[in-house]
């Protein structure tokens, strides 16, 4: 079998599926119970000051009959003493000393309180340290979490004043709400970060109850924006993940967070650049047992591909990620209906004549049975009719052959830059 050991910015752990911090991550009862079924490694549920959470704090996004397609909760940061903590933290370590085990960390935005936690921490032996500048709610008021994330020069002051008294790796954890995560990530490393994780989770309010007109979740009638997650945000966090990681200026090892559900998921992350992953909703829905199948499945991938080690994937889609001006524009596909794998629902045909190219056709062969073919001369390739084809397998999307030679968008301005300055010497001579 592969190797599936990773090695975060000098973090080891015996697999790439840690526990991010949250609820999963709350006491060592816990963790020590996730290490117990096979987890590589665990961020501790954030550290600070203790605050008092509320009764309702969680909600969810059920969609097409899919439960927690995504998840809100309005929780903050641990709410038991730092010495009981830091107890479990250490005799957890002791029991597992080979899994990785991170401690988040929030404090006020002041040096002299940096310097005390990161001391009192790294004194029981943890193998890192995540900056927590993402939480989205909560906090605020103390310049705490999203407050202190969406502001770049306090990402790098409060790095850089870690980094001071910091003896092991440190991971600056990224909020999204914020409209180039890239910024932010580059004055993480400005201050000195050894890694980056992201995405942390991102404003939103689950909904309304339209019986009582309360939000969801709502405390005592009041409700509050909260942080969301689960598979609903895998795209966003992919994004974000892939965009940090072909930035030039970043430049650090990257720890993926956000909808990750399956091995399948984590090595989408990976081939985007992430050396390994978080996951949180997924553990909260389906118990901690769900990294059986994740090690099981990632095993059979790699053995698959002719893979020795899992970070043999790390990075390998990143140089696919482009700009939208550097596709190319001459590039053709087109739909095609296997007619004998059909069903003859029609969602296709509806979709493409109501909201897309209209080149989808009804026909009715010898014996009068009914079937849809597509108008190739008019068809886009747009890829919506085999979006909604309930049958797999049922329409595949065909490259045909380019009618001109490739050019982006970024070329062809170049050229119609060229031909203008070549008029204007003409008009000029």
């Amino acid at each position: 079998m592969a190797d599936l050991r990773i090695n975060l910015a000098g973090i080891e752990s015996p697999n790439p599926f840690w526990l991010a911090s949250a609820p999963p991550t709350n006491t060592g009862y816990q963790v020590q119970r996730a290490f117990e079924a096979g987890w590589g490694g665990a961020v501790w549920k954030t550290l600070g000051e203790p605050i008092i959470n509320t009764s309702s704090r969680f909600a969810a996004v059920h969609f097409g009959g899919q439960r927690v397609a995504g998840f809100n909760n309005i929780e903050l940061i641990t709410d038991r003493p730092l010495e009981v903590n830091l107890k479990e933290i250490y005799e957890t370590k002791k029991r597992f000393p080979k899994h990785a085990l991170v401690a988040s960390l929030m404090v006020e935005p002041k040096r002299d309180k940096w310097h005390e936690i990161v001391k009192r921490v790294e004194a029981i032996g943890v193998d890192g340290l995540e900056l927590n500048f993402g939480c989205p709610h909560g906090m605020a008021e103390r310049g705490m979490g999203a407050a202190s994330g969406q502001q770049p020069d306090l990402v790098e002051r409060q790095t850089f004043w870690v980094k001071e008294v910091a003896a092991t790796p440190v991971i600056v954890k990224l909020t999204p709400n914020i409209t180039d995560i890239t910024v932010t990530a580059r004055h993480a490393v400005m201050g000195g970060a050894d890694a980056i994780s992201l995405i942390n989770t991102i404003n939103s309010l689950a909904g309304v109850d339209l019986d009582t007109w309360n939000t969801i979740p709502h405390v005592g009638g009041k409700g509050a924006h909260g942080g969301y997650c689960g598979p609903a945000v895998k795209p966003i966090a992919l994004n974000m993940v892939a965009e940090c990681a072909r930035h030039p200026q970043v430049g650090v090892p990257i720890s993926g967070i956000g909808g990750i559900s399956s091995w399948q998921d984590a090595v989408e992350f990976m081939l985007m650049g992430a050396t390994g992953v978080q996951i949180c909703t997924a553990a909260m829905h389906h118990g901690f047992r769900i990294v059986e199948e994740m090690i099981d499945g990632l095993n059979n991938y790699l053995d698959d591909k002719g893979l020795s080690s899992v970070t043999e994937l790390v990075g390998q889609s990143v140089p696919r990620y482009s700009e939208w001006g550097n596709l190319d524009l001459n590039y053709a596909v087109v739909a095609r209906i296997n007619t004998e794998t059909c069903i003859n629902c029609n969602k296709c045909h509806i979709a493409c004549e109501d909201t897309s190219h209209q080149c989808i056709e009804r026909h009715t062969d010898s014996d009068g049975k009914p079937y849809l073919k597509v108008r190739e001369e008019d068809c886009v390739g747009c890829n919506l009719c085999s979006i909604v084809c309930p049958v797999d397998g049922a329409i595949d999307m065909v490259e045909v052959p380019a009618k001109l030679p490739a050019m982006t968008w970024n070329e062809r301005q170049r050229a119609l830059a060229l031909l203008d300055a070549q008029s204007s010497e003409a008009e000029v001579g």
